[in-house]
């Protein structure tokens, strides 16, 4: 079998990028376990680990600076289609964000480009509602304590 191709797909800016340095480090049907160093050098982070969890909608990632410090936690809401003829996994980021830092402070980000998105018709409106439901949930699992319930996976690997 083939090595299964993960892209990123994104709304805002529009582009598909192949991931193609990522490394799969697990593949279940419920998960999948990469490690990965910035497409681009950039200044605040350096590598990481991913967790694209297939069924609820999520991408965890552990952002990494370069010394090996932890940056922060980086949840992006995300959709998945399977291209099965080109062992292609197309993952669509869905906006809105949320970051959670070592201290435990927790933020969310872009939800302006969900207006965005509505305003300039770039994406179906259903797209934006399963975004808004699946960071309702997302938060949930925050505000109620159980994000190592999507965090462990990660862990083993480090």
């Amino acid at each position: 079998m083939d090595t299964l191709k993960i892209y990123r797909k994104r709304i805002i800016p529009d582009e598909c990028i192949l991931l193609k340095d990522d490394i799969i480090l697990e593949r279940t049907d419920l998960r999948i376990i990469t490690k990965w160093h910035t497409l681009k050098p950039r200044r605040d982070f350096h590598h990481g680990y991913s967790c694209y969890h297939l069924k609820s909608g999520y991408k965890i990632s552990k952002f990494y600076r370069e010394d090996n410090t932890l940056l922060y936690w980086y949840c992006d809401i995300v959709d998945y289609s399977y291209q099965e003829a080109e062992n292609a996994l197309i993952v669509t980021d869905l906006l809105a964000d949320v970051v959670i830092y070592p201290d435990g402070y927790v933020k969310v980000l872009d939800l302006n480009e969900l207006a965005i998105a509505i305003e300039k018709k770039l994406c179906d409106p259903q797209l934006i509602t399963q975004a808004l439901r699946k960071l309702d949930s997302l938060l949930n699992l925050i505000y109620d304590d159980k994000f190592d319930t999507l965090s462990f996976d990660i862990e083993k690997w480090i």
